[in-house]
């Protein structure tokens, strides 16, 4: 994605973070991840824990995963091979609250109570659309900004007008506000709500603390918000005592129960659009 009208720096955030949310978007990734959490497995526990894929869906996205430096493959000999999040995939959980805060806040209602990692996914989805993370950074840098402008900082090297479908899709899905055509265009609550999103995002993809992302300078807040609500997996843990990874002191440590994340039913099909409030799911 061609950024070059931005300030170096802030294209080179934008991508690293655009590349994050390209590693852990794609269907089951964070599932993944998280089934891994508790400790290394084989390969046939694994597929236990995500029953509903095949070895042929399966088998792709641990290599992807690998590939992406969030997982490793240990080979203790020739029969007994296990996989396991690296420190990187690890250092990823605790970015993975914050997005269930802003989606319980601000993705519309659904009609019944939603487990935290259907709001990780249905977040995901909306963040990764094409140019969205450097659509959204714009308005957050420059608070009101036409369409026009828009295209020269964020795709300069292509026709203006081709602004408008990512644009649309974003005023779509409730994160940019204009008043009509020809109008500027501005962030929402909810896309101003990203905040420590992107910021927790941006510290993750540099590879820097989480704590660091309060210090973000364009999602960055000097004043601490409410710290993210627990929220709950389904991941079986070790023995009593063993140690949960290690998380940065400014989130809320993630309440670890069994049941629940997995414990969905296994249908892909998408959830239909609901009427009320907030960014659609």
């Amino acid at each position: 994605m061609a950024i070059t009208a931005l300030p170096p720096d802030t294209a080179t955030d934008i991508a690293r973070v655009t590349e994050a949310l390209g590693m852990i978007t794609p269907r089951w990734n964070v599932r993944i991840l998280l089934a891994l959490s508790a400790r290394p497995m084989r390969y046939s526990d694994l597929a236990a824990k995500v029953s509903w894929l095949h070895d042929g869906q399966l088998h792709p996205k641990v290599k992807a995963l690998c590939d992406a430096g969030l997982v490793e493959r240990t080979e203790h000999s020739a029969r007994h091979v296990t996989y396991g999040n690296t420190e990187r995939g690890t250092a990823l959980l605790p970015v993975l609250p914050v997005i269930v805060s802003w989606a319980e806040e601000h993705l519309e209602k659904a009609d019944h109570p939603l487990r935290a990692i259907e709001h990780i996914e249905d977040s995901l989805t909306l963040l990764t659309r094409r140019h969205a993370a450097a659509i959204l950074w714009v308005l957050k840098t420059h608070q009101e900004v036409s369409g026009r402008t828009l295209a020269r900082l964020v795709m300069p090297h292509s026709d203006w007008t081709n602004i408008y479908p990512p644009l649309r899709q974003l005023v779509d899905d409730a994160l940019v506000n204009t008043e009509g055509k020809g109008r500027p265009y501005r962030l929402s609550a909810s896309g101003d709500g990203l905040g420590p999103v992107f910021s927790a995002l941006s510290a993750w993809a540099a590879g820097q603390p989480l704590h660091e992302a309060a210090s973000h300078p364009v999602w960055g807040s000097p004043h601490a918000g409410p710290a993210p609500k627990p929220w709950v997996s389904s991941l079986s843990r070790t023995a009593p005592g063993t140690p949960l990874p290690t998380r940065a002191p400014e989130v809320a440590p993630a309440t670890w129960q069994s049941r629940e994340l997995f414990s969905h039913a296994t249908t892909t099909g998408p959830k239909a659009a609901l009427p009320a409030g907030g960014p659609r799911r």
